[in-house]
């Protein structure tokens, strides 16, 4: 019995999801699991073959390292074991993910579904104790929109929230809320007597080294998951919503859609918490079974193969690259490959890079010449323009873009930063240099429509530190978070945009905002 909260973590960050679901259908599904310690051993195979999981000496021939990453596949409402057959099904949210749906938009709904009692958590090794009924990720969110709170840290939540908060009740969350200023005030002082016998680790043991790491661990993993929302974010050791997802939160949270029933019966829960954002409900009939014919492993490899790739770079349509990756990675000729791909998904599916290049917003100079050239792609592959990475050059932009559409040039600046300001040496570097030396990197006559920061966000000084260029450059500029930028790849998927569309976004004079690309 678990006296707190739990997510279980073969890996403490989701965005493997998709790959470890894919390896799992191209093996195990339709197979009956319960006592296949063969299947179990070629499911851990795969995940070491595919870099998922390491490798090394197992220590037991038991398959244990398998059930512990479909147990994550479970938790997250992604499969299931159909009752009648003891097979391996995919919910409709798992089936959402491997037809290229936005793995972020499927397991955010997921996330923010989750709770406590479940089939994963009444579950035989993992039994999260009855006295709690809450939806750990929405009481999370709910916490950092509070004014009152305004952050949470790893301790907070490892020592007070997850120990403590039972349920969604007014009275429950402002005992939280006094707990965790109370904890600001006083430290460990004001933890229980008891606390390490009242919650103490699954091993029942405690590390007198680190007496609390089964608890901050939990919480650390709490923490990613929350992130990969792309809601909040980890700072400084604080983890915080957003600026530009406050209202997005708040509507989250204004809806307050019921429990879901019955979490003793595990095909009835997971197939009800399995609904992916495309349904009411799950009305398929999963009594016909499906004969496996080869086309049928080819379809799961040729899948399994093209998430990977997804997940490493923007795909918005099938091409002969596409096509010639997919078959040095499978060994399926291409007519096949090429087939299966145009058939399962005809436009690409960008959404699964959204991930990485939201995560490369916020690294720093770790990966600054990643996140250029991911912008290069996204604006060449996605927008249509003609999109060059000029920032190793020197003294220049990392990105100039020309659209013989509208005929204009404009230049990107990416900043992965979590709230950048413009300092006075990077004013004169936008007006002397890059702005007025663009002759010295670029060929083109077409006038220079716009300058634009991309960051992980921004400091609260922008729109004047904007303006102050623009007065001084007469060009016209802005700044976009992230966020937004991935919004509008949302939205181009939907309705695209012109480039003239692009241009009046860009050319605000001050940070672009939600309203302004909706």
């Amino acid at each position: 019995m678990l006296n707190y909260w739990w997510v279980t973590r073969p890996k403490r960050k989701l965005n493997s999801v998709p790959e470890v679901l894919a390896a799992f259908a191209d093996l195990s599904l339709n197979q009956e699991w319960n006592g296949q310690r063969d299947s179990h051993l070629a499911y851990e195979d795969a995940l070491e073959a595919a870099g998922l999981k390491r490798k090394g000496e197992r220590r037991d021939q038991t398959g244990g390292g398998a059930r512990t990453y479909k147990a994550w596949l479970v938790s997250l409402g992604l499969i299931f074991e159909q009752e009648s057959t003891g097979k391996i099904k995919l919910t409709l949210a798992g089936e959402a993910i491997m037809n290229g749906d936005s793995p972020v938009d499927v397991l955010t709904n997921q996330i923010l579904k989750y709770q406590f009692p479940s089939a994963f958590s009444l579950g035989r090794g993992v039994q999260v104790a009855d006295r709690f009924k809450i939806r750990p990720f929405r009481f999370l969110l709910k916490l950092l929109d509070d004014s009152k709170v305004g952050y949470l840290t790893e301790e907070e939540i490892a020592k007070i929230v997850v120990t403590e908060a039972e349920n969604e009740s007014d009275k429950c969350y402002n005992y939280i809320v006094d707990r965790i200023m109370q904890f600001r005030s006083y430290g460990d002082s004001c933890l229980e007597d008891e606390f390490f016998t009242k919650y103490q680790s699954s091993k029942g043991k405690v590390n007198p080294d680190h007496p609390y790491s089964h608890l901050t661990d939990l919480a650390n993993t709490l923490i990613n998951w929350l992130e990969y929302t792309q809601l909040a974010k980890r700072e400084d050791g604080k983890v915080e919503i957003l600026d530009d997802k406050r209202e997005e939160v708040r509507e989250i949270l204004s809806e307050r859609p019921n429990f879901i029933d019955r979490p003793e019966q595990h095909e009835y829960f997971q197939r009800k918490y399995g609904i992916d954002p495309k349904h009411k409900k799950d009305s398929r009939n999963l009594a016909m079974t499906q004969t496996i014919t080869a086309m049928l492993i080819a379809k799961q490899k040729v899948r399994q193969a093209y998430i990977a790739e997804s997940l490493e770079r923007p795909i918005t349509k099938i091409t002969p690259r596409v096509v010639d990756f997919i078959v040095q990675r499978t060994g399926i000729d291409g007519k096949t490959v090429e087939d299966i791909l145009i058939e399962t998904y005809p436009n690409g599916s960008v959404g699964a890079f959204m991930t990485k290049y939201f995560e490369m917003a916020f690294k720093g100079r770790d990966e600054a010449t990643e996140f250029e050239k991911a912008t290069v792609e996204l604006f060449q592959d996605v927008f249509g323009f003609e999109a060059r990475h000029v920032g190793p050059i020197g003294l220049t932009p990392d990105v100039l873009l020309l659209s013989d559409e509208n005929g204009y040039q404009a230049i990107l600046d990416n900043k992965a930063y979590h709230k950048y300001t413009i300092n006075n040496d990077h004013y004169n570097r936008m007006v002397h240099n890059y702005i007025g030396n663009i002759v010295n990197y670029s060929k083109s006559d077409k006038p220079l429509a716009f300058f634009s920061y991309i960051a992980g966000g921004f400091g609260s000084s922008i729109d004047k530190q904007l303006r102050n260029i623009a007065d001084a450059t007469g060009v016209d500029g802005s700044a976009m978070s992230v966020s937004n930028v991935i919004k509008m790849v949302e939205q181009h998927k939907e309705m695209p945009y012109a480039h003239q569309k692009i241009r009046d976004i860009f050319s605000v004079n001050r940070q672009v905002l939600m309203s302004d690309i909706v």
